[in-house]
């Protein structure tokens, strides 16, 4: 699992959250073309996993500056709304009012600049989402209750771009909190 994250602020306001630094130059890109009197001040600094989550605690939708069009803006936002617990990307198009729009949505969600903090990672395919109920239903009559068996291995948490291991961790420690 990634251990240390890249943020980006402009002008205190987070942009981007990335385990590399794969935003940085297309943030400097945007940034180069706008009127200079716009940004005042850029700043990039690491921070751990730990802090990460303790940071999405504390945010606000203002705290983020964020570059994409209308739609996958309005998609971020929703995201950074969720209640913290496992949804499809259909449920997700039906929550941005965009019930037929799943493959826009689920680009959307694939380019969020700021990982973990709007949490693409609870996003899952459909099919997967569909087992893990199956298998939590199944276990809530077992001993364990459910606990975390949704989260097994043989569960396909779907692409994620620092890798599906990572995914899976970000989604453990995300609904723990």
């Amino acid at each position: 699992m990634v251990t240390e994250w890249i943020v980006t602020e402009i002008d205190g306001k987070i942009a981007s959250v990335s385990a590399d630094y794969r935003h940085f130059s297309a943030l400097a890109a945007r940034i180069a073309a706008m009127p200079v009197e716009q940004v005042d001040r850029i700043s990039t600094h690491k921070i751990s996993t730990g802090q990460l989550v303790g940071m999405a605690g504390t945010l606000r939708w203002e705290d983020f500056r964020l570059f994409g069009t209308p739609f996958q803006l309005r998609v971020w936002k929703q995201l950074f709304g969720l209640e913290p617990r496992l949804y499809s990307y259909s449920e997700l198009a039906v929550l941005c009012d965009n019930p037929q729009g799943v493959r826009p949505v689920a680009h959307a969600v694939a380019i969020n600049p700021v990982a973990y903090l709007i949490p693409c990672h609870l996003i899952i395919p459909k099919e997967s989402l569909d087992k893990a109920r199956e298998i939590r239903a199944t276990a809530e009559s077992t001993l364990f209750k459910g606990s975390d068996l949704y989260l097994l291995d043989s569960i396909d948490v779907g692409e994620y771009a620092y890798g599906s291991e990572t995914k899976r961790e970000l989604i453990k420690l995300h609904l723990k909190h």
